[in-house]
């Protein structure tokens, strides 16, 4: 059985969850019309670490990205190639900044952390950024370096699409791979131990 989804003009994350229904709904192939890159990258990523076969065709405002199902497939890791031990558990950062209202002392504290994860013998499975953390992608960063640490070092590093393009930087970001609010929902309700920040 073939099922179209027509997801277009559908805000994140609800391209993935109504391609997710019909995959729920048993169908044997999936056509899913979107209207823009980071919709038809979501969609694609759960598809096939879904282990589904995917191809995409079109561009923006029409994107159809078509699917069947394939041998499973492992899910996708940006840093699968390190050999780090990853703790059970995820982390979310919804702030650009620790602290309170002293921005330089808060930029240096978030440096800090983050680099102080990076050097962890067990640093988290996953680290989403939502809200102004996924500036800390930008590679003018200070925060930059350490969250390419981790990415290499195996841990799964999210970052919220929908907040991407309300702060126009998806096209800059440099680290990380560009999400959505149910990916990252999942990653993190996925993990034994969970901590969020901002």
């Amino acid at each position: 059985m073939k099922t179209t989804v027509d997801a277009r003009g559908q805000v994140c994350p609800k391209p993935v969850m109504m391609t997710k229904a019909a995959l729920d709904a048993e169908a044997d192939s999936v056509e899913v019309l979107v209207d823009n890159t980071i919709s038809a990258s979501n969609v694609r990523r759960f598809l096939e670490n879904a282990g589904w076969q995917t191809e995409k065709k079109g561009t923006a405002p029409r994107i159809i990205i078509t699917a069947r199902r394939g041998k499973s497939a492992e899910p996708k890791n940006e840093g699968a190639s390190a050999r780090t031990a990853l703790a059970d558990e995820s982390l979310l950062i919804a702030t650009a900044t620790l602290g309170g209202s002293d921005k330089a002392l808060g930029e240096v504290l978030m440096k800090a952390f983050l680099g102080t994860i990076a050097q962890r013998s067990e640093p988290p499975r996953t680290v989403a950024l939502m809200n102004e953390a996924v500036t800390l992608t930008l590679e003018e960063h200070s925060t930059c370096e350490s969250l390419k640490s981790l990415q290499d070092r195996g841990v799964r590093l999210l970052v919220c699409g929908t907040c991407t393009n309300h702060f126009g930087i998806t096209e800059r970001v440099s680290v990380g791979t560009i999400s959505n609010m149910f990916e990252i929902t999942e990653a993190l309700f996925a993990a034994a131990k969970r901590l969020s920040i901002g």
